[in-house]
């Protein structure tokens, strides 16, 4: 990493959303330029820095939420007109913040994503697409999942516009006209899209789980040039933008992610995106820009931040290498800034006693009524494809004061390093209807606005887990947020299974309609699109993160085929579909196929998790014992190699042993299930033999696992 920026705080305006903060093309060569920023008070702020303060060139009144911002103009003129959307509303500003357009799209949906193209504008809705030309309707098309980013390709190898949509699905729809043309498969759910040069076929796309990449659009087909993965668990990208910041002469990529992290990757002889800096911000990054904004002549990576914080990383040095003349200069300088803030400071703190004065006498007069302070939650709950594990990410405008987990099901919480609240668990009496399996509570230090947590859950429990947030704020509040964890809530939408596998099935069929069927298993299953799909039927593919077990679910009308390679998972489809169709007094035919064969299938693909947990938990048991041998002995060459190698990696054993609490318990639940289940097709009650299947566990080997199945 060969880049040094340094940190620069430049405004705070109100919470804002994603790609909601540009920058105006500037005058003249290197010469600095105006920001346009939007926030959720519905007011467009555009200012310039000068003298390393922020000036106001206009200010629009408050509103409605602005969900998207984009520039725009004619073809071949600088593309400075500020275009905004709130609601299903689009309107245009000139640079001086004078209004020039307002756009009713008539979406019945708010707009939350929009691409602006001369005079073509395109907008996207949760599933619908809209291509307006002089503001009159052009294009229209209906997405099989959410759309979560827009961005249009016009070059002169392509002969018309090619929007190019990023949907929840893991998929890049590319559209001609109101037609799909084709999709591209991505590595994760595409967030954000933006182009790679004005004029090309490249599309940069990050995805919700930290992954980027590269695609060359053409007419019928696209290749993906490259992708960087997410090794080390960083958040998920929000935004992206290329320019060249190193001044190599080569555009870098700048990339802002949810956990605040900022990056800039530079292009190495091959050709391969290599990172060259990394800098965190404590909140997360909605907007990234790069361009001229606090001095001329100095390229910086400008930000937005949730909260509104427009902060830059200039290539200008903090502190000039000046005589003793200009030290003296510079040090007044400073001293004014400081002797500013000091009365702004000063002010504020007056202002705050007022307030509070009038509030206390206010509170004391029978007419008073209490007010209740609105504060915004950011909030993510997502499935990690990696530790089969949900991220919660949560994110207030304001410091947290503590938060209280609540859960219904039984579910694991895990270490998160970045979290640095301090946890305490409450006992939960689990046996009462409607009581709690986890009640825990995180006490946040002074200034935490954002806090990560972990959970995992166990598949066939299913409920609701709740977060109660309550913020450092006068008179105290709270706001609860919901979550639902779903019966096969550790399985992933994917695009193709094995069929080769050996497979188990499951038939219903009923007087249903379609929709019911879908509702059905959007209920049972994560990451399956809430609207119901277009056309007469529908096939969703699945894996499960945990096992790499996979289920294929096709339905209609009256009927739905449901396949898997692992019993348990047609176990608890069969149970959750019945409950939800006894609760709508409609009557199911079920039918059933079940492979013994995947029986042990399944146990060899569990073999190799429960063999690496044994060892684990083995060397972790024997740590302590070493270590007082090693102590009474005064060193440890006596021991044999692999004792030693023990007491070397004592410190990651035991990180990775914390790091996965009840990992064994819940593979051994897993084998337990598939037992039970197993038999339960044949008619069969084999609860009596658990014991001795826990035993087998306890002295694991395959085979003798294997033959306790088949003689059962």
């Amino acid at each position: 990493m060969d880049l040094r920026l340094n940190r620069v705080d430049y405004i705070q305006v109100g919470v804002t959303s994603q790609k909601t903060m540009r920058l105006l093309p500037p005058l003249g060569k290197k010469a600095t330029q105006k920001v346009a920023i939007a926030d959720h008070d519905g007011i467009l702020t555009c200012f310039g820095i000068k003298k390393g303060e922020a000036v106001p060139v206009f200010k629009t009144l408050p509103g409605q939420k602005i969900a998207r911002m984009d520039l725009g103009g004619a073809a071949g003129t600088p593309q400075e007109k500020i275009f905004v959307c709130s609601g299903s509303q689009v309107r245009g500003f000139t640079k001086k913040g004078k209004q020039f357009l307002t756009f009713e799209a008539n979406l019945t949906e708010s707009i939350n994503a929009m691409h602006v193209s001369g005079a073509d504008l395109f907008v996207c809705a949760s599933y619908i697409y809209n291509h307006y030309c002089d503001c009159k309707d052009q294009d229209y098309y209906l997405s099989g999942d959410k759309i979560n980013d827009i961005t249009c390709l016009s070059t002169e190898n392509l002969t018309h516009l090619v929007p190019v949509l990023a949907c929840q699905d893991r998929v890049l729809r590319v559209l001609q006209r109101s037609e799909l043309a084709y999709d591209i498969e991505v590595p994760g759910p595409p967030s954000v899209l933006e182009l790679y040069k004005e004029q090309g076929e490249e599309i940069l796309f990050g995805t919700t789980d930290g992954k980027i990449g590269l695609v060359e659009i053409g007419e019928l087909s696209a290749a993906t040039k490259w992708e960087i993965d997410n090794d080390k668990k960083k958040g998920g990208i929000l935004c992206i933008d290329n320019y060249d910041i190193i001044g190599d002469g080569v555009n870098d990529i700048l990339v802002g992610r949810d956990d605040g992290t900022v990056e800039v990757y530079g292009f190495d002889s091959s050709n391969e995106p290599t990172l060259r800096f990394e800098h965190v911000l404590s909140e997360s990054v909605t907007s990234i820009q790069g361009g001229c904004v606090g001095k001329e002549s100095y390229d910086e990576v400008l930000t937005a931040t949730y909260t509104g914080w427009v902060t830059g990383l200039t290539t200008e040095p903090q502190k000039a290498e000046a005589g003793p003349g200009d030290e003296v200069r510079m040090s007044k300088e400073t001293q004014s800034k400081v002797e500013a803030l000091r009365a702004e400071l000063e002010q504020l703190q007056v202002k705050v006693l007022q307030g509070r004065e009038q509030y206390q006498q206010t509170s004391q007069s029978s007419t008073a009524v209490s007010a209740v302070p609105v504060f915004s939650i950011n909030d993510k709950f997502t499935l990690c494809q990696d530790d089969a594990s949900y991220s919660l990410t949560l994110e207030v405008q304001t410091a947290i004061d503590n938060l209280l987990l609540q859960s219904d099901v039984p579910i694991d919480l895990l270490d998160v390093d970045k979290n640095s609240a301090v946890v305490s668990f409450s006992e939960c009496d689990s046996e009462q209807p409607n009581g709690n399996f986890l009640l825990a509570t995180y006490r946040c230090q002074a200034n935490t606005t954002r806090i990560e947590l972990k959970v995992r859950s166990i598949e066939g429990q299913y409920g609701t887990l709740q977060a109660y947030i309550t913020p450092r704020l006068q008179p105290k509040t709270c706001q609860v947020r919901q979550y639902q964890i779903k019966p096969l809530s550790l399985h992933q939408r994917t695009h193709s299974i094995d069929q080769e596998r050996p497979m188990n099935r499951l038939s219903l069929v009923g007087q249903f309609s379609f929709a019911e069927i879908h509702s059905w298993v959007v209920f049972c299953l994560p990451e399956v699109p809430e609207k119901t799909p277009a056309g007469e039927s529908i096939t969703f593919y699945f894996h499960n993160t945990f096992l790499g077990t996979q289920l294929e679910a096709t339905y209609c009308k009256g009927e739905g085929h449901f396949k898997s390679d692992n019993i348990s998972t047609i176990s608890i489809l069969s149970d959750v579909l019945s409950k939800e169709a006894t609760k709508k007094k409609i009557n199911l035919n079920i039918s059933y196929e079940i492979s013994d064969d995947s029986v042990s299938h399944t146990l060899n693909m569990i073999h190799p998790k429960l063999e690496y947990q044994l060892l684990l938990a083995r060397k972790v048991q024997l740590i302590d014992a070493l270590k007082e041998l090693q102590v009474h002995e005064g060193n440890a060459d006596f021991l044999i190699p692999e004792y030693r190698n023990i007491l070397d990696e004592s410190a990651n054993l035991l990180e990775e042993y914390k790091k996965q609490p009840a990992h064994l318990e819940r593979l051994y639940g897993m084998i337990t299930d598939l037992f039970i289940d197993k038999f339960k097709f044949k008619g069969q009650n084999v609860k009596t033999k658990v014991s001795s299947l826990l035993e087998i566990l306890d002295n694991y080997d395959l085979n003798s696992l294997l033959d306790f199945f088949n003689e059962a």
